[in-house]
């Protein structure tokens, strides 16, 4: 029922030797928990064995005091997926526990190889064994296969082999091993645990429950190493650019959460205040479709004077009922999702402020749902350029046929809604508002100039045995177009 790219995943390392490491990886996979709803899982170290627990769930559904409990350890790894490549099973959750010469790994990656089939073919006829259909597995097999290198070797030997997206945490039984690719793409970022250790994750908001301070990003590939000896930065492999997602700033990364030195909460009111100027108008109130469009309400409020009032309530447990979905449900949508208050909308020209669009369905049934609380006109604001273009980078999103902006212009998207008017933001204003130049970005969804090439027919399942030849073939005989 929800018209936003899917989510993609949340890693986490903990170095703390004397305190309770499963415990710290909890809490801050919970405040990951955005980041993927599909399983979760978490990985310790004592010094001599690496110990497990993952199943399907949300993390408060993993993990009990009683499992919590087991994990005994001074380190450990943690997990909370959304699948982008390999079904949501069982088999494919993370850490991913490897074998190597040196003792028992764990290995939790966020992000989309983009070599993916042909990697896994090579390794393969190489003698390495599979056991799930993710690409991350294939980091974990070669990080394993390297790791009696060192930890810096064994990551550089690693990045050498795979290309596209990843920011990948190593559990050994000494070492938190950490690298982000060459662009950057995925964010990674290292604090302090007050009273000592240290606390490495995808985000910054996973260092308040832990009682972590920031100490800096993860470079684009970089390698970070800790142990006894403390912490170390290294370089893996060269990084000609930066291309961070900009996507994370729009919409995935939490408020609360800082990303390139910019406070993500921050940036979002500069981008609802960008919109105002770029797309005026006349209107009684402004109503942020909650909970992500709040910010940017915000902004455009401040900007343009007009009251921002909440028109939506959002239920808080519409994603914990345990009844399928039915066709009736389906068409429901978001009525089952956000309640009007009328009172709050009614006879008002609205500016109903969004952060994106993907297919359009969702809106066109929010703008419905606003006209028929009697709002006089529904003006909507989005805090993005319009997506024309797939991310094959670590987002899940709908096909490029799927997409409403890449079949469809702003005009016809606004009719098809519902609205009086629509307005996008335009890319150079998104990226005045997170502050770093422009070339610091990856804007492929927006843009379809990918800083990394793709193959057209990179799928989900690509991995999948009724998949993979067909891809190999199509590769070998060039017949699979590449996105520049």
């Amino acid at each position: 029922m929800s018209d936003k790219p899917a989510h993609e995943c949340g890693v986490v390392g903990v170095y703390a030797p004397g305190r309770d490491v499963a415990r710290l990886a909890f809490f801050s996979l919970f405040a990951l928990q955005h980041r993927g709803q599909e399983a979760a899982g978490i990985a310790v170290s004592d010094g001599t064995d690496v110990v497990m627990h993952k199943a399907q769930g949300l993390v408060s559904q993993v993990f009990d005091e009683a499992i919590l409990s087991r994990l005994i350890g001074y380190a450990a790894v943690g997990h909370t997926r959304y699948s982008t490549t390999g079904g949501a099973s069982a088999v494919n959750t993370q850490p991913i526990g490897c074998t190597s010469l040196v003792g028992d790994i764990a290995v939790a990656h966020n992000g989309n190889l983009i070599n993916t089939v042909r990697l896994r073919n090579e390794l393969e006829a190489e003698g390495y064994q599979f056991s799930g259909t993710n690409d991350s597995e294939a980091i974990a097999r070669l990080y394993a296969h390297h790791a009696d290198l060192g930890p810096v070797e064994a990551a550089r030997a690693t990045m050498k082999r795979i290309t596209g997206a990843y920011s990948v945490i190593v559990l050994t039984s000494r070492d938190i091993v950490a690298f982000r690719d060459p662009l950057g793409l995925r964010p990674l970022i290292v604090g302090e645990i007050e009273g000592g250790g240290y606390v490495i994750a995808s985000e910054s908001c996973a260092f308040a429950p832990v009682q972590a301070k920031i100490i800096r990003e993860v470079g684009p590939g970089e390698v970070v190493v800790i142990n006894e000896k403390g912490i170390r930065f290294e370089q893996g492999v060269e990084s000609p650019r930066r291309a961070m997602c900009l996507f994370e700033f729009i919409y995935f990364a939490r408020p609360d959460s800082v990303i390139m030195d910019e406070l993500i909460y921050s940036t979002r009111l500069r981008m609802g205040e960008q919109l105002a100027v770029e797309y005026a108008v006349d209107a009684d109130a402004v109503v942020p479709v909650p909970d992500s469009g709040f910010p940017a309400a915000i902004g455009y409020s401040r900007k343009s004077g007009i009251p921002l009032v909440e028109g939506l309530i959002k239920s808080r447990y519409i994603h914990r009922t345990f009844i399928q979905p039915d066709p009736e449900m389906r068409k429901l949508g978001v009525r089952l999702k956000l309640s009007p208050l009328k009172e709050q909308i009614a006879g008002k020209r609205l500016v109903l402020v969004d952060d994106s669009i993907v297919r359009s369905t969702t809106m066109g049934q929010i703008v419905r749902l606003l006209k028929d609380s009697g709002a006089k006109e529904v003006h909507v604001r989005i805090t993005s350029p319009p997506i024309i273009s797939p991310c094959y980078y670590g987002i899940d999103m709908p096909t490029k046929e799927e997409l409403a902006a890449a079949t469809r212009t702003v005009d016809e998207i606004q009719i098809q809604i519902g609205a009086d008017s629509l307005g996008y933001l335009s890319l150079p204003s998104t990226t005045r508002a997170v502050g770093p130049e422009t070339g610091q970005f990856c804007t492929a969804c927006f843009t379809g100039d990918y800083p990394l090439p793709v193959a057209e027919a990179m799928a989900k399942h690509a991995l999948e045995p009724e998949h993979r030849v067909g891809d190999m073939d199509a590769v070998a005989s060039g017949q699979l177009k590449l996105i520049n």
